[in-house]
């Protein structure tokens, strides 16, 4: 839950969708900052009558009238009037004088913010006045379109649902700025939006054409017009953006460059008053996207030749252990065939990741049938899989998938007696920084005296190793009694996961 989210259900009681559109209003009002040139702050009513301060945002475009955050700060009814005056009339209301609070000449104006027909909180708009400017076209541009913008929060038609940038990376005023009138002729564009279609191929003017002809002139130069005589896919969604019919985001692509915009509409009383439409080039961007891409691509490919390569190591050493006649040799190449198609089965789902994590729980769904493969000798010896391990990153796959199939493989060849039956139980536990994992079974028992620490076996000699070396994680065996004169083996595994 976010801040903004705390703030109002503890200190008012505004219902879940008037907060949702405060909500809304926040994630797109550093846009109404920049077009403004001025510091907005989100103001509520609270339970005990005062005004409270639950959202600030400062403009790129131009200096701060607040120097210090003033989220949390609280006034009394009547401190500020025309903040007051604002939410009794439901429009805009500016102060006469600046203020002087801060030492900084401040501009104040407060502007209501309605949501389903009702004032649910207002807007306080404080423009810094210490370094006057003459307005040029591009400030008086962006001054029309941001009272527009203002004169919609205060009838409740901005933001809307559909239309909010939650795109960190998507347009913004400074990256690019065309206004367009209810023709969607272009009536100016700012220095960087022309850019951008001068970059995507554009030698005429931009002011005075229609943007939906600009961008089908650019595509087509591009050669990408459309399939007899049809509208591309790209213009028709900029069409449908125009016409506020989708989601008014979208992208243009012409040539190598590829610029992103968004269309926010315009309107008073539910009559258009154009658009503005915000530009961003996001070549580079698309060009790091397509070579992340193919890395991935070239990962995943690696992941799968060296799955490859391991079958292929353990089919020939499968074919070397049936030509020896000894039994411990033979033995020793089945533990070594096993060790490998473990490895093996890490690569396969790595292979087939997204984003380089495996999924422990479909290794092991894979690995049982495996290791009951090779333990035929114990044909009446299940292994069951309890809860659930997750997806883990490689190097920590990798060494967890070797120690579960020797700490399996060691409880179904050394737990039980030969023809003997029984049941090895997996079970799992993951918290935020801890992997717990049990291997217990119903056999024989560890024998006595028995110390891990101490053991010439090569399996836990290997387990111990990565364990401690490769997981930072820590191992018990100890012996367990489920029954009255039954006993068994029980090894408890805890691996540290990053936060």
């Amino acid at each position: 839950m976010s801040a903004l989210s705390d703030l109002l259900s503890e200190q008012t009681d505004l219902g879940a969708e008037a907060a949702m559109h405060l909500q809304q209003l926040v994630g797109d009002w550093q846009i109404l900052a920049d077009l403004a040139f001025a510091d907005l702050l989100l103001w509520v009513r609270t339970r005990e009558g005062e005004l409270l301060c639950v959202g600030h945002v400062r403009p790129t475009t131009a200096p701060t009238s607040h120097p210090i955050h003033e989220v949390g700060r609280r006034v009394a009814a009547g401190e500020l009037s025309w903040l007051d005056r604002a939410l009794a009339a439901g429009g805009m209301v500016r102060d006469r004088d600046p203020e002087w609070d801060t030492g900084i000449p401040v501009r104040p104006e407060g502007i209501a913010i309605r949501h389903a027909g009702q004032v649910i909180a207002v807007l306080g708009r404080d423009t810094n006045l210490q370094s006057p400017r003459s307005p040029s076209e591009m400030d008086l541009a962006y001054l029309d379109a941001a009272a527009e913008l203002f004169y919609m929060v205060t009838e409740g038609s901005f933001p809307t649902p559909e239309g909010g940038n939650s795109d960190p990376l998507g347009p913004r005023v400074g990256d690019g700025f065309v206004r367009l009138d209810t023709a969607w002729v272009v009536r100016y564009a700012s220095p960087n939006g022309l850019s951008a279609f001068r970059r995507m191929g554009l030698t005429a003017d931009l002011v005075g054409r229609e943007l939906i002809e600009v961008g089908r002139s650019l595509l087509a130069a591009g050669h990408d017009s459309g399939v007899g005589g049809t509208e591309s896919e790209p213009i028709s969604g900029l069409r449908r953006a125009l016409t506020a019919a989708d989601p008014q985001i979208g992208e243009l692509s012409a040539g190598s460059v590829t610029v992103a915009y968004r269309v926010i509409p315009l309107s008073r009383r539910a009559t258009s008053h154009g658009c503005v439409v915000l530009l961003r080039d996001m070549t580079d961007l698309r060009h790091r996207d397509l070579a992340l891409q193919s890395k991935d691509a070239s990962i995943r490919e690696i992941h799968h030749r060296v799955k490859n390569n391991l079958q292929t190591v353990a089919a020939l050493l499968r074919l070397q252990g049936r030509r020896m006649h000894h039994p411990a040799a033979r033995a020793a190449l089945a533990e070594s065939v096993r060790r490998v198609s473990s490895i093996a089965l890490v690569h396969e789902t790595l292979a087939a990741s997204r984003d380089g994590s495996a999924d422990l729980d479909g290794i092991l769904d894979s690995l049982i049938p495996m290791i009951s493969e090779i333990s035929a000798a114990r044909p009446g010896v299940r292994i069951e899989r309890k809860g659930q391990l997750g997806e883990l990153s490689a190097e920590l796959a990798t060494p967890l998938v070797m120690v579960l199939t020797e700490l399996l493989q060691n409880a179904v060849e050394h737990g039980y007696h030969d023809e003997e039956s029984g049941t090895v139980v997996i079970t799992s536990a993951r918290t935020v920084g801890v992997l717990t994992v049990g291997i217990s079974d119903d056999g024989r028992g560890l024998p006595q005296g028995f110390s891990l620490e101490a053991s010439d076996s090569l399996g836990l000699q290997i387990v111990r190793l990565l364990v401690e070396s490769e997981m930072r994680g820590s191992i018990r065996m100890v012996r367990r009694r489920a029954d009255p004169g039954t006993s068994g083996t029980e090894a408890v595994l805890t691996v540290p996961l990053p936060r």
